[in-house]
């Protein structure tokens, strides 16, 4: 026996046997819509009116959604204003062809009540998805952006702003796909409206909505970045908006009970900019940078010349990982972060001897090797001092230590649980550190791969490490917007607070006396008085910083590359050859050659004293995360997205 139900929008509707002929809850005639829309039960409500699943007697009792526009108010504007909207709802759904948006069947007007017809999704939505089966984690999240987007795309070509994209009202149907639904925003319209009401849900509104002006494709994009934030944290949202109003949108990961990767974390800061300029113009946009790049098998180098691995290069470290260079002068104390070493051992630790730095015009770049074991990104390098081992750590959660002149993968460490952002090796050469996505530290062996000791004082990421000079203190900065100095024999000294954001890089100067580290600004501490400076002018993440050996200037890479009098702070140049974010900078030993490493899948050689473009490589087919400069200023060598590692001759 079939069921219906009542459409008195004020009962509870239970469903019945559909040979009854009024409602046992409140009396009022069940009807079938035209004779033809049975309605079977009720799905949702709100002010204005109701959803209910319906049957199609004319199609075989095939499903669909009957939505309902009852007035319970006397107040003319709000009536007024609900019946165009839902007059609007229809209208853009007869216009909007797209296999994710539920198609209109019908509109209208019966018993003083206007009536929708629309496909019906068998599914749920988001909010419901999310209350069942816990937080999205980042390839969901990528997936709902893949799927959703091109239908946001369609909507917006259509000059058809959404204005409450919401988890609410994207379902999922049975079989994975997404849809997006409630064309009307209607329910944000309440009795008490006057002109200039907002419509849309606080907390996944734009602020440019929120003020009643102008909307854009920019502003529902903002309103899908706050989805997928709900989805990776469970925090609604709407909470924050009250409590803080938009300030959350800059300290949206603190709420992150995972971490996500940078590319990810960067898509959602420019999906929730503040500012409608500084967002994604467009769905395509986002589509793009979402686009998995294209990893094209590299050519077969051609061979080295017989004296490229005999000239003893890469003896000490000049290290940029992944994209943070990182200043390793000197002595090393490395252990267990509690772990006290004695005076003889300390005493036996030798600074290896530096190699002879001569000037040289470095104006290209050949390629020796292209090493090709990684599954995942190569965000990090590091190489050791005496040039024979070079470590790197990819987005697969690996640590690699191969042998740099022959390019042999020596081993395999797998004791981080997320990506590896940052590596660096001791002046001893006989330990390295590392941080990751799972927000520990890691200290290591370099000669055995035995894991030494794990340190978790961060609550997030960790995304840059650096070593002093002396070897004595370790720097760590992190997601969690502080950085840390930890003291290797007795552990964590203390942490640097204050920061705008997550920290992406930092260096210590070559006299271990400043640290810079890079966020949405540059910091510069005075690590002897603790005296802090901020460069400003930046036009996005501060992604890496690099200090020259005479410790003079400061580079850094965001969206340009910008050189620095680091003692005064004083801006000297701006480069810009990039057509992409800069990911890594570093310095060649004698101060005279700057290279960079971009999301434009090159690298560009600069002379650091004139600014001057020497030349630019072209051999990843993806974006450029790390790169690092040999001692001797010999060899180049790079990481990147398209998961492969670069040896290159510098000429």
């Amino acid at each position: 026996m079939n069921q219906i139900c009542c459409l008195n929008p004020d009962c509870d509707n239970p469903p019945v046997a559909d040979v009854t002929k009024f409602c046992p809850n409140c009396g009022v005639s069940l009807v079938i819509l035209r004779n033809r829309y049975c309605p079977v039960k009720p799905l949702g409500g709100g002010g204005f009116g109701k959803t209910y699943l319906a049957e199609d007697i004319d199609k075989l009792s095939e499903r669909c959604v009957i939505k309902q526009l009852a007035p319970q108010t006397q107040n003319t504007y709000a009536l007024k204003k609900a019946k165009e909207l839902f007059k609007q709802e229809a209208k853009q759904l007869k216009d909007l062809k797209h296999p994710q948006i539920p198609q209109l069947q019908a509109y209208f007007d019966e018993d003083d009540c206007l009536y929708l017809i629309q496909d019906f999704i068998e599914g749920d939505n988001l909010l419901i998805e999310l209350a069942n089966h816990g937080t999205f984690n980042e390839q969901k999240i990528r997936a709902l952006l893949q799927d959703l987007l091109p239908v946001c795309k369609a909507i917006h070509s259509e000059n058809i702003i959404h204005r409450d994209i919401k988890p609410e009202n994207i379902m999922r149907r049975r079989d994975g796909k997404l849809f997006l639904i409630d064309f009307g925003a209607s329910k944000e319209v309440q009795g008490t409206m006057r002109p200039g009401t907002k419509i849309g849900t606080f907390g996944y509104a734009a602020l440019e909505q929120m003020e009643d002006r102008e909307v854009y494709p920019a502003s529902d994009l903002f309103s899908l970045g706050a989805s997928c934030f709900h989805l990776l944290t469970r925090v609604y949202p709407g909470n924050l908006w009250n409590r803080q109003g938009y300030s959350w949108v800059q300290e949206w990961r603190n709420h992150l009970q995972q971490s996500v990767s940078l590319e990810l974390g960067e898509i959602l800061d420019k999906l929730l900019a503040l500012e409608y300029q500084d967002r994604y113009q467009s769905a395509e946009e986002v589509l793009q940078t979402l686009k998995p790049k294209v990893k094209i098998p590299p050519p077969p180098p051609p061979p080295p010349p017989p004296d490229l691995f005999r000239r003893g290069f890469l003896q000490t470290a000049g290290l940029v990982v992944g994209g943070f260079i990182i200043a390793v002068v000197g002595q090393n104390i490395l252990g267990n972060k509690n772990q006290k070493l004695t005076l003889e051992e300390l005493t036996s630790l030798k600074t290896p001897e530096k190699p002879r730095v001569s000037p040289k015009n470095i104006s290209n770049a050949t390629l020796v090797k292209t090493l090709t074991e990684y599954s995942g990104d190569v965000n990090a390098v590091a190489i050791s001092p005496d040039g024979k081992t070079f470590v790197s750590g990819s987005d697969d959660k690996t640590i690699k230590i191969w042998n740099l002149q022959t390019g042999e993968l020596k081993s395999t460490l797998t004791g981080h649980s997320n990506s590896v952002y940052s590596v660096a090796i001791s002046p001893d050469g006989k330990t390295f550190v590392s941080g990751s996505g799972d927000k520990t530290i890691k200290i290591w062996n370099l000669q055995t791969g035995e894991l030494k000791s794990t340190l978790t004082g961060h609550s997030n990421s960790v995304y840059s490490v650096a070593i002093s000079p002396d070897g004595k203190t370790f720097v760590s900065g992190s997601g969690d917007k502080t950085i840390k100095i930890w003291n290797l024999q007795t552990g964590e000294l203390k942490s640097l607070t204050g920061l705008s954001s997550w920290v992406r890089s930092v260096a210590i100067s070559p006299d271990g006396n400043t640290l810079v580290s890079g966020d949405k600004t540059i910091k510069i501490w005075n690590l002897q008085t603790g005296e802090l400076k901020s460069l400003t002018g930046l036009s996005s993440w501060v992604r890496s910083v690099a200090i020259s050996p005479d410790g003079n200037t400061l580079v850094s890479g965001d969206k340009t590359i910008k050189i620095w009098n680091l003692q005064t702070g004083e801006l000297k140049s701006t480069l810009t050859g990039h057509s992409n974010s800069v990911f890594s900078v570093a310095i060649s030993p004698d101060g005279n050659t700057l290279v960079s490493g971009s999301d434009d899948k090159t690298i560009k050689i600069w002379n650091l004293q004139t600014g001057e473009l020497k030349s630019t490589l072209t051999g990843h087919s993806s974006s450029v995360y790390s790169v690092a400069i040999s001692p001797d200023g010999n060899t180049l060598v790079s990481g990147s997205y398209d998961d492969t590692i670069k040896i290159w001759r510098l000429e």
